[in-house]
């Protein structure tokens, strides 16, 4: 119970006193007594008992001296002599704006950073004996100056366009920077550092943009190649397509010339075979032609053609 309860428990023990006294009775002014000094015992009871929660730890004060760091539960503590003080154990982010820093390539930029952490189990009675619990406080003496320090040094370490790529690196990397900066006195545990935005200059960022345009036309112009290219091939595939069926037509039709003059060459060399082995197959011709009917004019002094009867 506080100390401020015990003095209102013993405003209302007087009133109640008062009050006997007024209606002028021993008996009750007796009985009055009695049952302040019961509300009185009852309030500073009660009020001895109090819990942590979960999410807590709590710093006994004894007379103002740290005894104990108090568990999660339910608790007594000594009247008047004895306090408790809660600590907050949750997780929090706490997050810095502009914090100005320069890339590798000498860029300036304006960093959004947060960092994420919780107070370490073993280091409350540090918590409570050198910031009375306060974490902003703890934060703005153990965090702050680091986190500017390690940030800056880490992002240095990135290019502009790399800072911006490799993000997840990049915050792995301040993570990890901080934590060991506070290792010599770590009352916080460094869960995770997020740079959350990069802010660079107007003058950068158009000259990105600029780059980024410029890249875009390259691609287009390769796209546009590359289209030119896949239309040239077609014809030329079209092209050798047309050529090679007039080629196979025109052949087609050389060997069907070249056929029919070999099968005509091959009757007549037939013929002149057969004429040579067979002399008498012209006469045997133009008797089968002759119709018996003698030529009606004739040549002065050619002979009457007739038939060479000759060897029948």
């Amino acid at each position: 119970m506080s100390n401020h309860g015990a003095e209102e428990a013993g405003r209302r023990l007087r009133r109640l006193i008062d009050l006997g006294e007024d209606k002028g009775g021993t008996a009750m002014r007796g009985s009055v007594i009695v049952g302040g000094i019961a509300v009185l015992f009852a309030l500073i009871v009660l009020g001895s008992w109090y819990t942590i929660d979960q999410t807590q730890r709590g710093v006994l004060l004894r007379n103002g001296a740290l005894v104990e760091v108090v568990q999660p539960g339910l608790h007594f503590k000594w009247p008047w002599f004895e306090r408790v003080y809660k600590i907050d154990m949750q997780t929090h982010t706490f997050t810095f704006d502009k914090m100005e820093s320069y890339s590798a390539d000498q860029q300036p930029a304006n960093l959004k950073v947060s960092v994420t952490l919780h107070v370490a189990t073993d280091k409350v009675p540090e918590m409570y004996s050198r910031f009375a619990g306060d974490q902003q406080a703890a934060i703005g003496r153990l965090i702050t100056p680091h986190l500017n320090q390690e940030v800056k040094v880490v992002f240095g370490q990135y290019t502009a366009q790399r800072a911006i790529t490799a993000r997840a690196q990049l915050n792995a990397d301040a993570a990890k920077s901080l934590t060991e900066a506070i290792a010599y006195d770590p009352i916080f545990v460094v869960e995770g550092v997020q740079i959350e935005d990069i802010a660079f200059s107007p003058q950068y960022i158009q000259a990105v943009e600029a780059r980024m345009q410029a890249e875009v036309a390259v691609q287009q112009q390769q796209q546009q190649l590359a289209q030119e290219k896949i239309k040239a091939d077609i014809a030329v595939t079209q092209a050798n397509g047309r050529a090679n069926s007039v080629r196979a037509e025109a052949q087609a039709k050389a060997d069907a010339i070249r056929l029919t003059g070999n099968a005509e060459a091959d009757a007549i060399a037939a013929r002149a075979k057969a004429l040579t082995d067979n002399p008498q197959i012209i006469e045997l011709t133009k008797a089968e032609r002759w119709n018996g009917v003698l030529p009606t004019t004739m040549v002065p002094g050619s002979t009457v053609p007739f038939l060479n009867m000759a060897g029948h």
